[in-house]
């Protein structure tokens, strides 16, 4: 595929689903998750897209963390934890918390305690290979936990369904839309990419090899110029030209 801009505008003029992760693909990696916010430009572009098509958010963020910074901007939905559901039984999450900040605490790490799940932070450990190796052991020994490892994060989540990729199926058949477009960065991200679905069109930010995405972008910048493309093409007429501009390329750089 030498380019991709036929598949662009047979996204925009089908009914599509725009969805994303958060961390490393509407807003650059930071030091300190808390400070992590939308580019202005972003901000603008998501805006414009929410009103042209259904978009969406899923991410490892609690939910009520992504409604303080994506609010305003229409989007359809905000999936949080994962796409964990909240149960009639909560986990123990105070527990987990208490025991990987006594088993963790000379290693520098953060313990970040969710709505749904802890996460462990190292990106600020002087040893992540270390922290990391640590944080990993702390949380395997917990009872009836699933590790979710992402960009020097540990997410620690009850052992069950929970999948990014169930909660876009769900939020697709919600919306009723036949296909979906989905950008993801991190290994978290796979359960999308790995989905069996025909209407999928799965892009990560970042080359990483081994990826299950079909298509990639190089950096995350670059998200906002899809945005731009996919804003551009939804809004054009149907005989009307439209440039692919910055377009994801498929992992065999064609």
């Amino acid at each position: 595929m030498r380019s991709q801009a036929p598949l662009l505008r047979q996204l925009s003029s089908d009914r599509t689903v725009l969805a994303f992760d958060y961390d490393g693909t509407l807003a650059p990696i930071v030091a300190r998750p808390e400070e992590a916010g939308l580019r202005a430009r972003t901000r603008e572009l998501l805006t414009e897209a929410a009103r042209l098509y259904p978009c969406l958010v899923i991410s490892g963020r609690s939910r009520s963390d992504l409604q303080r910074r994506l609010e305003g901007l229409g989007l359809r939905a905000l999936v949080g934890n994962h796409g964990l559901l909240p149960s009639g039984r909560r986990p123990p999450l105070g527990r987990w918390a208490q025991e990987l900040e006594r088993r963790l605490g000379p290693w520098g790490v953060v313990i970040e305690r969710k709505e749904l799940s802890v996460a462990v932070h190292y990106r600020g450990a002087p040893r992540k290979r270390s922290a990391r190796r640590a944080a990993l052991a702390a949380a395997r020994s917990l009872p009836g936990v699933r590790l979710l490892p992402g960009k020097q994060v540990v997410d620690v989540l009850p052992r069950g369904t929970a999948s990014k990729g169930r909660a876009l199926r769900r939020a697709v058949a919600r919306l009723g839309c036949r296909r979906a477009l989905y950008l993801g960065d991190d290994r978290t991200d796979e359960d999308v990419f790995a989905l069996d679905w025909p209407g999928l069109v799965s892009v990560r930010v970042g080359v990483r090899r081994g990826s299950r995405a079909r298509y990639f972008l190089r950096r995350q910048s670059d998200v906002d110029r899809l945005l731009a493309v996919l804003c551009r093409l939804r809004r054009a007429t149907a005989g009307g030209a439209a440039s692919a501009g910055s377009k994801p390329t498929n992992r065999r750089g064609e």
